[in-house]
């Protein structure tokens, strides 16, 4: 027992390497881990205390958890053995292709992420492109059953949009975006499942695919998780408010049911005097497909052209973006008839629409496409009738004069050449015409007597 060993440096060494790899992963780490989940519980804890609606316990859980919740799930058990009858397959083969589609949807929520360091990015971003403005916020707002799942569902002009509103809803909760393969990108990838959103594949016909997606959406309805859902299931091509497709919606509305906690809808409006991928948009109306060829490289490239205009004092903001929370809709305070995924959608979308901000550069876009050709003092009184009318629309006027607001939305569209002044007399150039139409149309249902859509 007391005889002594020889061995080789190697060996001794590699003794010491497994003694030390034990001890860190049985006491170590988990000690480690510890520590630190208590320090974030805590985090949490006082950080709910300030949100309007604290961060629900389900957004909290360890992604693997979440993931091995999914996918045994009983529906989805059921839905794995027809998939693998349906695919000819064996069953552990369907299980590990429902466990990839988890891997892929299911986020990995970092508080720290999100408050730490998303917000502060985004108020950083969004107030450096623009003049950001919160032009409306329900009063009802504050009235939203805290036990309820509230669901922000939004209208899409641009990839700001995600900016914007995490920006100015940094004191409600913590989002959770459903976003789409734009952003199944590394690094962003892992950013943005930290910031808690989850990935969806908008034309997926895999019928497992679509359940695990599902039962992802039920599971976090039905837990009180704050979403966020753009209806229109897209960017607007042409800048108007596209009509709504069902999908996420009808998932929310069966995980509510099954858990029978209600849901509100908040409407959030949103526009701009400029969207940063319009000609993108309008490139992709033209052609038919639904595809941006915007690379990485060609973003990085545009924001080291901004850095430089900056550092030269020659930046200016892309304009005025704005936001307008609209009425609450409870699905407990609707009736029967508007109950179903297809009438509610549509529901949701009108009072989208009705709260679309009016800012400076779509009325003056509108104006001067419906009325064609005309000088700086006849589209100042075209404006201030056009404001007249719209007695329930949520404007923004700069600086609380209309004078300055034509001055700033001609300034605009001058600067990119979309309006032309030649004697005095302003106009539209022919081959602007489908970007001033852009501007125009995502105000175009609130004018009255506005027929330039239709030109």
């Amino acid at each position: 027992m007391t005889s002594t060993v020889t061995l080789p440096i190697w060996a001794f060494v590699l003794i010491l390497v497994f003694a030390a790899v034990t001890f860190a992963s049985h006491f170590l780490f988990p000690s480690v881990r510890w520590f630190f989940r208590r320090r974030l519980e805590r985090a949490v804890k006082r950080l709910n205390e300030r949100l309007e609606r604290p961060i629900q316990p389900f957004k909290l859980l360890r992604r693997q958890d979440m993931i091995q919740r999914l996918v045994y799930d009983p529906e989805i058990t059921r839905a794995i053995v027809e998939h693998a009858k349906q695919e000819g397959v064996r069953e552990d083969v369907a299980f590990e292709r429902a466990r990839g589609c988890a891997r892929e949807i299911v986020p990995s929520f970092s508080a720290w992420a999100y408050f730490g360091f998303a917000i502060r990015a985004a108020k950083l971003l969004a107030t450096s492109l623009y003049r950001v403005r919160l032009v409306h916020q329900d009063k009802r707002l504050k009235d939203v059953d805290p036990e309820a799942t509230v669901v922000f569902v939004m209208n899409h002009r641009s990839n700001m949009d995600y900016v914007l509103v995490t920006y100015l809803a940094a004191d409600r909760s913590a989002l959770s975006y459903a976003v789409g393969e734009w952003a199944r990108v590394w690094p962003l990838s892992r950013l943005i499942r930290a910031m808690g959103a989850y990935f969806i594949r908008r034309k997926s016909r895999d019928d497992l695919y679509r359940k695990v997606l599902a039962r992802y959406v039920q599971q976090a309805t039905g837990a009180g998780v704050t979403q966020a859902v753009f209806p229109e299931g897209g960017l607007s091509l042409d800048g108007s408010v596209a009509p709504p497709r069902v999908g996420i919606l009808k998932y929310m509305l069966e995980g509510a049911a099954a858990a029978e906690r209600d849901v509100v809808f908040v409407p959030i409006a949103l526009n701009y005097d400029r969207v940063l991928e319009d000609t993108i948009l309008l490139k992709a109306q033209q052609s038919g497909k639904r595809r941006f060829r915007a690379r990485i490289s060609v973003v990085m490239l545009a924001i080291l052209r901004q850095l430089w205009l900056r550092v030269t004092g020659r930046f200016h903001r892309f304009g005025y973006a704005a936001v307008s929370f609209g009425t609450p809709l409870a699905l407990s305070e609707i009736g029967a008839e508007n109950s179903d995924p297809e009438a509610l959608s549509e529901l949701v979308m009108t009072r989208i629409a009705a709260a679309v901000p009016v800012l400076p550069v779509p009325v003056v876009a509108s104006l001067l496409l419906r009325d064609g050709e005309m000088t700086k003092t006849e589209l100042a009184h075209r404006f201030s009738d056009t404001l007249s009318q719209l007695d329930t629309a949520q404007v923004h006027l700069p600086r609380n004069n209309r004078e300055y607001a034509v001055e700033y939305g001609l300034r605009n569209l001058i600067e990119r050449g979309i309006v032309t002044e030649d004697d005095e007399v302003l106009r539209i150039p022919p081959e602007k015409a489908h970007l001033a139409q852009f501007y125009a149309n995502s105000v175009a249902h609130l004018l009255l007597g506005d027929s330039a859509t239709a030109k």
